[in-house]
Order: C-alpha cells, then structure tokens, then sequence
C-alpha cells in the first residue's frame, strides 16, 4: 500500500510537530537532571517512605515500630557508650 503524497505545507507543518515535541522531551530530560531537581525527588521520596514506615494508611501513629526503633537507637548508644570506656581505661 502507497502512501498518498503529502503536500509541502502539510509535510512543514508535521516537521514542525514533531520539532515542538522533541524540545517539549529535551526541556523535561533536562530539568529532570538538575542536581536540586534529583535532590528534592530524592528528599520527598525520603519522607514518602518515613511516613508509610511510621504511619498506617489510616493515619495512624505505628507505636510498636516506633518503640522498637527507639529501643534499638537507645540500645547502639549504650553499647558505643560502653565500647569507649572499654578502650580508655
């Protein structure tokens, strides 16, 4: 099957169609790789996560995920504390 010719005007007005969208594309690709761009993604992606470990869909605080990081932040100080009055007697 042969495609009809197109006329010149129809074919300038599709190369330009296609020129918008390629700059539309390179403006997007080049934004997207702005360092505060990908710091800012990763931040929010950061807190994102924070929430859904420490929070249940409802809203809710998670207190027995909560209190085990706790104990465990708790528990590493200790063990450093007592790590350094080992190695300075």
């Amino acid at each position: 099957m042969s495609q009809p010719a197109m006329s010149p005007s129809a074919i300038e007005q599709e190369i330009g169609e296609a020129r918008g969208r390629l700059e539309s594309t390179v403006n997007e690709l080049a934004y997207r790789a702005q360092p505060r761009v990908i710091v800012q993604r990763q931040v929010d992606d950061l807190k994102l996560r924070l929430t859904e470990a420490t929070h249940t869909p409802e809203g809710d605080l998670r207190v027995g995920r909560l209190g085990a990081a706790a104990a465990a932040v708790v528990g590493i100080a200790v063990l450093a504390f007592i790590v350094r009055r080992r190695r300075n007697r």
